[in-house]
């Protein structure tokens, strides 16, 4: 337990971002303080190459006036409004959160392409009303002729772009294996059912809005360099504009397989013998051996306590739970809503926390089916308190001072959506193709983009991958290996019941953002959609900097804290979609972040 009594630098409004008191939001001389200050650090290092969206206005009117989308039974909140209708559509009709969550994968698969898919992999976190905590992964796995060595060159170097834009870098996918287990298991509707909206959106077009129009912008030049990915993705070779319609009846095609023949369709079918045959005209090493043999499998969630609330998570190969539950475990004593949002003492030990936790995770996370991951141990309370005793109270720690703390270990595009039903199941998904459009090639014509998901392997231990994140040999590639993921997908539970759902993308950032919605609905007493737009904070160990949204630090607090040893970069972080279980109003709140303005919060 820290000395909480300890003097500690100033963070009253005068120096600090303004505290959101957990109590009472917004107190005015704070809420000013924070809301009309703008930081201008050095442009910012990519850290989350999946986002797509912008940094929410954070001024004064737009964060005060933040308010969540309601509802009294049931509450869907996704990347893309169409998407997002078609859960509520789902759940209007009498299906469960699981049927609504499976809809609002397929359907995203059309409407979100950058980012939903069936070309990906991913992880889904359930609660059922009988109070069953359960977690799906469907992430993708190495093709077997996969090698530790296999994005470096003759000379051990890692060749850049080889894991990222080309058919070396495709995991075998897992999302339609995913979602058609979720439901077999789980849901009360037929795949035809769930899959029936996606298939009409494919086949009939969808008008653009500005926010789809933005995410496809960033794929344009890649899109020009594929004849059959041009064909769908470009107007006649010209970027799509607002109102116009996209049609994509290779996709529906694909979608109307899958519905006939499930799983089986795509892993042994005529989609598995495109992508393979895609696979060996560019060089990739995907067999037909590699769909048959894909699993997706269930796991025991990651579990911890804070404050009184349950944090139900994604355990390896994710590394997500685990890392958020280590750094709460870590800022558990410290006084946060006293300190108050963005002030310098709540920056200071929640980098440190993070630093700490992505040291951990960076070195001793995998994918259980090869190595060991010592949970128990890094969310003990001895483990957490040691980690503690090393932070300094005045300066911050240089990533070099910071090691995997257990001593040698043992042996990207994203999106996220939330779902809570009339019966109290509720469903937290994410799922992805790592970055934006994937290695953003389509085999033939099937219609849907290709993961580069191999890039989440170490390429090589030491050098960082297109995350920025540093691994070891833990999670280097090999046959059959699900790449270590920071997909975070969360139910937080209040006595043993839904109270929030939570995830977000942006690789890395994803843990920071998740833990940053939690943190300001929890200690500074934010409402949903103000817990979702604030600005984020986020540390990963290496690179040996914090990123802040704009608006976190006053330029005093910042100053303070550069004092102390910190250098800043501007970022915006991922995009939660989140939902809370008001416990005093009794209803749904749901908010869609700003930094995806095609989403959408919406329920009954």
């Amino acid at each position: 337990m820290p000395d909480t009594n300890t003097p500690r630098i100033d963070c009253s409004p005068a120096t600090a971002a303004g505290a959101f008191h957990h109590r009472r939001w917004p107190r005015r001389a704070l809420l000013v303080a924070m809301l009309t200050a703008f930081v201008a650090p050095a442009p910012a290092q990519q850290v989350n190459p999946d986002e797509t969206g912008h940094e929410p206005a954070n001024t004064r009117e737009a964060l005060q006036n933040a308010r969540p989308v309601t509802a009294k039974h049931a509450m869907v909140v996704s990347a893309q409004h169409l998407a997002t209708m078609v859960g509520v559509d789902i759940l209007k009709r009498g299906g469960n959160a699981v049927d609504a969550a499976v809809a609002v994968g397929f359907a995203e698969a059309v409407v979100h392409p950058c980012c939903g898919n069936i070309g990906g992999g991913g992880f889904m976190t359930i609660h059922l009303k009988d109070g069953r905590n359960l977690f799906l992964d469907f992430r993708e796995k190495a093709p077997a002729r996969a090698t530790p060595t296999m994005f470096q060159d003759a000379e051990g170097n890692v060749v850049e772009g080889r894991s990222t834009d080309t058919y070396l870098g495709v995991g075998v996918p897992g999302t339609v294996m995913g979602f058609d287990t979720a439901l077999k298991a789980y849901g009360t509707m037929s795949l035809k059912q769930v899959i029936a909206p996606a298939i009409k959106l494919a086949r009939e077009g969808y008008i653009l809005q500005q926010g789809d129009v933005d995410s496809l912008r960033s794929g344009n030049d890649g899109f020009a360099k594929h004849a059959n990915v041009a064909a769908i993705f470009l107007n006649h070779g010209k970027p799509f504009k607002v109102g116009e319609r996209l049609v994509q009846k290779d996709l529906a095609h694909t979608l109307e397989l899958i519905a006939n023949g499930g799983s089986k369709a795509f892993y042994e079918g005529p989609i598995a013998r495109a992508v393979v045959k895609g696979s060996d005209a560019n060089g990739g090493i995907l067999s037909l051996r590699d769909f048959a043999d894909y699993t997706a499998q269930w796991e025991k969630p990651i579990q911890c306590e804070y404050r009184g609330y349950t944090v139900v998570s994604a355990p390896p190969p994710s590394s997500g739970g685990t890392t958020l539950c280590l750094i709460l475990q870590i800022v558990k004593p410290y006084p946060l809503a006293k300190w108050g949002y963005g002030s310098v003492n709540s920056v200071h030990y929640i980098v440190e926390a993070e630093r700490r936790a992505f040291a951990d995770r960076n070195t001793y996370l995998g994918d259980p089916a090869f190595v060991h991951n010592p949970i128990d141990m890094l969310l003990s309370d001895a483990h957490a308190a040691r980690l503690r005793a090393t932070i300094k109270p005045d300066r911050a720690t240089p990533s070099s001072e910071v090691t995997g703390s257990l001593g040698a270990p043992e042996g990207n595009h994203t999106t996220h959506y939330s779902v809570v039903d009339k019966d109290g199941n509720a469903v937290s998904t994410t799922y992805t193709v790592n970055f934006l459009f994937g290695n953003k090639q389509i085999a033939g014509d099937t219609g849907f983009f290709l993961n580069d998901e191999m890039d989440d392997f170490t390429g090589k231990p030491g050098v960082a991958n297109g995350a920025g994140l540093v691994q070891g040999v833990i999670n280097q590639v090999e046959p059959g290996k699900r790449p270590l993921s920071s997909m975070t997908p969360t139910i937080v539970l209040r006595d043993g019941k839904p109270f929030m759902l939570t995830g977000s993308p942006g690789s890395a950032t994803i843990i920071s953002s998740v833990l940053g919605s939690f943190l300001n609905v929890v200690d500074f007493g934010m409402n949903m959609q103000q817990a979702v737009n604030a600005p984020r904070l986020h540390q990963q160990w290496y690179p040996d900097v914090v990123y802040a949204g704009q608006g976190l630090l006053t330029p005093e607090s910042q100053q303070t804290l550069e004092s102390m040893g910190y250098t800043f970069k501007q970022f915006s972080g991922g995009a939660v979609e989140a939902i809370l279980l008001n416990p005093k109003t009794g209803l749904l709140e749901g908010a869609n972040d700003p930094r995806r303005p095609a989403g959408l919060a919406a329920g009954y």
